[in-house]
C-alpha cells in the first residue's frame, strides 16, 4: 500500500511515498487519494515545491470530511424547510481532518527560542574561508563545529547561541566571520486528549504553540470547552488558555509554547447560553460562573440598530421540568438577571412602523419616507411641479392614504397638484404615517414609454428615472404591507362588491399586469381597493364607487372623504369628447333594501360649476354613467382599392352607402371586372374567425370519436390527409368577405349602408378560368366560351383517385357558388356556367376520409378563403 499500514486520517507521506505517489497514473492518483479522503489539488502543490526528506510538511490540517448522505437523506435535505440554527461560538475556527502534524518552518525563528536537542544549524564562514556548515545539537546538548571544540547550546535561547558560536570562530580562527541560522528543526511528541476530534500523540515542531496542538488534532469537539483549555507538564498545569480571549479580543498571551512530554486537555464544556435575535453575533456562548449578562451581550457583539432590547425573552429551563419565560429589560443598569445553562436569550425587533413620518410614492422625482412634523402640509413635499413630479405625472388626481383609527382601516383623500400649489385652502393638512400617492396620466407602460422617450433627456435624468422605478417597486411592496393586503394571496383576489363589479362584468380585460404603467391607477389602487372591501361591515359599507361610460379611465375608485362627481371624474381620468354634458345618471341602491334602486340624473356641467351644492354629494356604492352626445360617431372610413377612377380610404357619415362612396370615387376604371369585386367587413370577419375555430374544434372531435371506432388495421382514415386539413384551416385568415353584386348597387338596384373599416377591391379584367382541388395539376387556363367543365378538367391532368367526382362545384368570381346542371354534370358545352375569373373545384372523396361530415364543409371553406385571399393579395 502506498501509504503504509497507517490510516489516512492519521499518516503522514513520506518524500519517497510522495515521489511513488507523482509517478503512478492521473487516475490511480484520483483514485488513491479519494480512497484516503486527500485533496489531490494541495497535495499536488505540496510536491511541486521539492521538499526533501529533511523538509517538513507544510499542510497540517484540511477539511472534516462528511459523512456520505443516502439518497433518502439527499432528498430530505433538498425539500426540508431551511431553518436558521444557532451554532456554539469559535468551533469553526479549529475543526478540521488531521494530515500532518508538523508546522511550516520557513517562517522566522524568534530570538527567544529554547535550542534542544536535534536541532540543526546552519553556519556560514566568510573571510579567508569560505565555508558552509551544517550542523545538529547532540543528545549531549552539544553543537560540534569541525575544526573546533564542541560548544554546549542546549537551553540556550537563539540569540545566545548565535553570539557564542560568532564569537568562538573569532577567536580561534583569525580572519574568518560566521552568520549563524537555524535550518531543520527538531521534533517532539505531545499529547491532545479529552474532547478534540481526534485524540492521540502527535508529533509536532519546537516552535507549536498550544494553539497549534488543536489544529492537528481536527478542532474540539461539540462538547468540548472553549475556556478551559489546560496545558499539563509533568503532572503539572502549566497554564489555562481561554480561547474567547483570542476569538474576541485577540489577546494569545496565554497560547504558550510547547516542549516534549506536554499534555492539551480540553475538558467538557461548562455553562451555555444561547442568544439571537437582533444582536451582532447570534450564537450558542460558554460562560463562566462569574461572567454576567453584560458579559453575554458583549460576547454577542452587542445590539443590533433595529433591536429593542427593552422587551427581551429569556427561555429557561427551570427544576419541575417545566420551561419558563422571562421578560426583560436588557437596558437597565444593573442588569436583574443571572445566566443559567441552557437559557436562550432572544432579542426582539423593535417595531417597524414608522413614527412622524409621511410615505410619498408614485410619479414623482423623489420617492420615500420623509420626517413629519405638525403642520406640515402637502406642499411640504411636493413644492414645484417641475421638479418635484415626473412628466408622466397626473395633475388633477393624487390621494392620501390615512390609518382612521387602532384597527388600521383606511380612509381616502383626494387632492389636485395644480389645486393645492395654487390654492392655499385646498392645501391639505398631513399626520404621521400618511401615504401620498401621485398616479400617472396614463394607463399603459407603452404610452408612458413613449411620451417618455419623445423628451429631451439628460444621462442623469436618464438614471435617475430608472431609479425612480425600481424604488418604486420597493414601495409598492411596503405600501401592501402598510395597508395589510397581499397580491399573491388567493384568498384576496378581488371580490364582487355587489353591483359595483357587476357593471363592468361586460368589458374584457385586454392587458396583461406587466402591460399597464408602474404608476397606473389600476397598478397602486388595486390593493387600496381591496383594503377597502375587506374594513367593509353591517352598517359600514365598503367606501367605494364605480364610474362607466364616456370617460377615459372606467371601473372602481375609492370613495374619498366629502366625494363630490367632479371629483370622481377626476378620478376616471375626465370626460371624453364624445361625453355628453346636459346629462350624466347615478345608480343609488338605498341603505334600507337592498332591492330598491334610486336613479339620479342632471346636468354635468351644472355639478362642475356647483362643486358644494349637496345633491352632487357621492355615497358608498353609487354608479355613475356617463352618455354619449346622441347619434356621435368617431371618425369613420372605408377603402376603395385597384380599378376605382381614385382608390384610397373615404371619410363617412354615417348612412352613407357604397353608391354614394363609388360615385366620390369615380366609378370604375375602363379595365374594371366589377363581376369579380370582393367586398369585406370587420364584424363578418369577426363571425368567419368563430366559425373556423368551432369548424376546427368540430372537426379533431369527429376524427378523434372515428379513430376510436375504427379497429386498428382499418387504414380508410388517412392520418395525412386528416393532419394536413386541420393545418390548412389553421393557416386560414377569416377575411369577412360578403358576396355583393356591386354592379346592381353601382346602377342604384340595390344599396348597402357602410360600416367602419369596411373594404372594396375591384380587380382587373380576368380572361382565365382555374381548375383546383382533387386534379393531378391545380392551375389556370385561357378562358374559351368552347370549352365545357370537363374539357379544363381534363386540361388540368384529370382527376386523381380520391377526386369526388358527384360534388364538383364552381366559385364565381364575385364569390358564389353554382353548381353544375343535375341531370348531367357534364352536359355543358355553351359555356353556361362558366366565365373569366371562375374556378372549378374538384372536393376530396369523404369516403375516403372514413365518412367524415365535415370533410366536404372545412375543404370548401379553406377553397374560398383562399381564392378571396389570393385574389386580394395580386391588387
Amino acid at each position: 500500500m502506498l501509504f503504509g499500514m497507517a490510516e489516512a486520517s492519521a499518516a503522514t507521506p513520506t518524500p519517497q511515498q510522495l515521489e511513488q505517489f507523482k509517478k503512478l497514473p492521473k487516475a490511480q492518483q484520483e483514485a488513491l487519494a479519494k480512497q484516503y479522503g486527500i485533496d489531490l489539488s494541495t497535495l499536488n502543490k505540496k510536491t511541486k515545491k521539492g521538499s526533501d526528506a529533511s523538509n517538513v510538511d507544510e499542510i497540517s490540517v484540511f477539511p472534516r470530511k462528511e459523512e456520505a448522505l443516502s439518497e433518502e437523506d439527499k432528498l430530505e435535505e433538498k425539500f426540508k424547510p431551511k431553518v436558521q440554527e444557532l451554532k456554539p461560538f469559535g468551533y469553526d475556527l479549529f475543526a478540521g481532518e488531521p494530515m500532518s502534524f508538523m508546522p511550516s518552518e520557513i517562517s522566522a525563528i524568534p530570538d527567544s527560542y529554547i535550542v534542544g536537542r536535534g536541532d540543526e544549524f546552519q553556519i556560514n564562514l566568510y573571510g579567508k574561508e569560505n565555508q558552509l556548515y551544517d550542523v545538529e545539537v547532540d543528545r549531549e546538548g552539544r553543537l560540534a563545529i569541525p575544526d573546533l571544540s564542541p560548544v554546549l547550546v542546549a537551553g540556550l535561547s537563539f540569540s545566545e547561541v548565535k553570539e557564542l558560536i560568532t564569537a568562538k570562530i573569532s577567536q580561534e580562527i583569525i580572519g574568518v566571520k560566521a552568520f549563524v541560522s537555524l535550518g531543520r528543526l527538531r521534533s517532539m511528541r505531545v499529547m491532545v486528549l479529552g474532547e478534540v476530534f481526534k485524540p492521540g500523540a502527535y508529533t509536532v515542531s519546537s516552535l507549536s504553540s498550544l494553539s497549534h496542538a488543536l489544529f492537528i488534532a481536527g478542532g474540539i469537539s461539540e462538547i468540548g470547552s472553549l475556556r478551559n483549555i489546560q496545558l499539563k507538564r509533568a503532572g503539572q498545569t502549566i497554564t489555562t488558555l481561554d480561547y474567547y480571549d483570542l476569538l474576541i479580543h485577540g489577546d494569545n498571551r496565554n497560547d504558550v509554547m510547547l516542549k516534549p512530554g506536554d499534555v492539551v486537555f480540553v475538558p467538557a464544556v461548562g455553562k451555555q447560553v444561547s442568544i439571537s435575535g437582533l444582536v451582532k453575533r447570534p450564537a450558542i456562548f460558554e460562560l463562566k460562573q462569574n461572567e454576567t449578562a453584560e458579559d453575554l451581550i458583549k460576547m454577542a457583539g452587542g445590539f443590533k440598530a433595529e433591536a429593542f432590547p427593552q422587551k427581551t425573552i429569556v427561555e429557561r429551563y427551570s427544576n419541575n421540568s417545566f420551561k419558563t419565560v422571562l421578560t426583560l429589560d436588557f437596558t437597565q443598569k444593573p442588569l436583574d438577571y443571572s445566566p443559567q445553562d441552557g437559557d436562550a436569550v432572544n432579542v426582539q425587533a423593535s417595531s417597524k412602523e414608522l413614527e412622524n413620518a409621511v410615505t410619498l410614492m408614485g410619479a414623482v422625482s423623489h420617492p420615500g419616507n420623509y420626517a413629519w412634523q405638525k403642520g406640515d402640509k402637502i406642499s411640504t413635499l411636493i413644492s414645484s411641479l417641475k421638479t418635484d413630479v415626473l412628466p408622466i405625472a397626473d395633475f388633477d388626481y393624487s390621494l392620501i392614504i390615512r390609518e382612521k383609527n387602532i384597527r388600521g382601516e383606511i380612509e381616502v383623500l383626494q387632492f389636485s397638484l395644480v389645486d393645492v400649489l395654487s390654492h392655499v385652502d385646498k392645501d391639505l393638512i398631513l399626520q404621521p404615517r400618511d401615504v401620498v400617492i401621485v398616479f400617472s396620466r396614463f394607463e399603459e407602460k407603452v404610452d408612458e414609454k413613449r411620451v417618455l422617450s419623445k423628451m429631451a433627456f439628460t444621462e442623469d435624468e436618464i438614471a435617475l428615472q430608472d431609479k425612480v422605478e425600481l424604488w418604486q417597486e420597493y414601495e409598492n411592496r411596503k405600501f401592501q404591507e402598510y395597508i395589510g393586503i397581499f397580491e399573491e394571496k388567493e384568498e384576496l383576489k378581488e371580490k364582487d362588491v355587489d353591483s359595483l363589479t357587476q357593471l363592468l362584468k361586460g368589458e374584457k380585460e385586454e392587458l396583461k399586469e406587466e402591460e399597464y404603467s408602474l404608476f397606473s391607477r389600476r397598478a397602486l389602487l388595486k390593493p387600496v381597493i381591496l383594503k377597502l372591501q375587506q374594513q367593509a361591515s353591517s352598517g359600514d359599507e365598503a367606501q367605494l364607487l364605480a364610474i362607466n361610460g364616456k370617460v377615459r379611465y372606467p371601473g372602481v375608485y375609492p370613495l374619498v372623504k366629502n366625494a363630490h362627481f367632479a371629483k370622481a371624474l377626476a378620478a376616471a381620468g375626465g370626460l371624453l369628447e364624445s361625453a355628453y354634458l346636459e346629462k350624466a345618471e347615478v345608480t343609488r341602491l338605498s341603505q334600507d333594501s337592498a332591492e330598491k334602486v334610486e336613479h339620479i340624473t342632471f346636468n354635468i356641467e351644472s355639478a362642475l360649476q356647483n362643486q358644494n351644492d349637496q345633491k352632487y354629494q357621492l355615497k358608498s356604492k353609487d354608479s355613475i354613467n356617463i352618455f354619449a352626445v346622441p347619434n356621435w360617431q368617431e371618425e369613420v372610413s372605408v377603402q376603395l382599392i385597384g380599378e376605382v377612377q381614385f382608390p384610397g380610404t373615404y371619410s363617412i357619415k354615417r348612412g352613407e352607402t357604397l353608391e354614394s362612396v363609388l360615385a366620390r370615387a369615380g366609378g370604375f376604371t375602363e379595365f374594371s371586372a366589377p363581376e369579380g369585386a370582393i367586398f369585406t367587413r370587420e364584424s363578418i370577419r369577426v363571425k368567419e374567425r368563430a366559425q373556423l375555430k368551432k369548424l376546427s374544434d368540430d372537426l379533431r372531435r369527429e376524427i378523434a370519436s372515428r379513430s376510436f371506432q375504427n379497429s386498428v388495421t382499418d387504414s380508410s382514415l388517412s392520418y395525412d390527409d386528416t393532419n394536413k386539413l386541420l393545418d390548412d384551416l389553421a393557416k386560414v385568415e377569416a377575411l369577412g368577405r360578403l358576396v355583393i353584386d356591386v354592379n346592381d348597387i353601382y346602377n342604384g338596384s340595390q344599396t348597402l349602408e357602410l360600416e367602419n373599416g369596411d373594404a372594396l377591391y375591384i380587380p382587373a379584367v380576368q380572361n382565365t378560368v382555374s381548375v383546383i382541388g382533387e386534379v393531378n395539376l391545380a392551375t389556370s387556363h385561357l378562358f374559351n366560351k368552347e370549352m365545357t367543365l370537363e374539357a379544363y378538367i381534363a386540361a388540368s391532368g384529370g382527376y386523381k383517385q380520391r377526386a369526388d367526382e358527384e360534388r364538383i362545384y364552381i366559385i364565381k368570381a364575385n364569390g358564389s357558388v353554382q353548381l353544375p346542371n343535375e341531370s348531367s354534370w357534364f352536359s355543358v358545352n355553351s359555356g353556361t356556367y362558366l366565365a373569366p375569373g371562375d374556378t372549378i373545384v374538384v372536393p376530396l372523396d369523404a369516403e375516403h376520409m372514413d365518412k367524415l361530415t365535415l370533410w366536404s364543409t372545412a375543404t370548401q371553406i379553406i377553397y374560398q378563403l383562399g381564392l378571396a385571399a389570393a385574389a386580394i393579395s395580386a391588387l
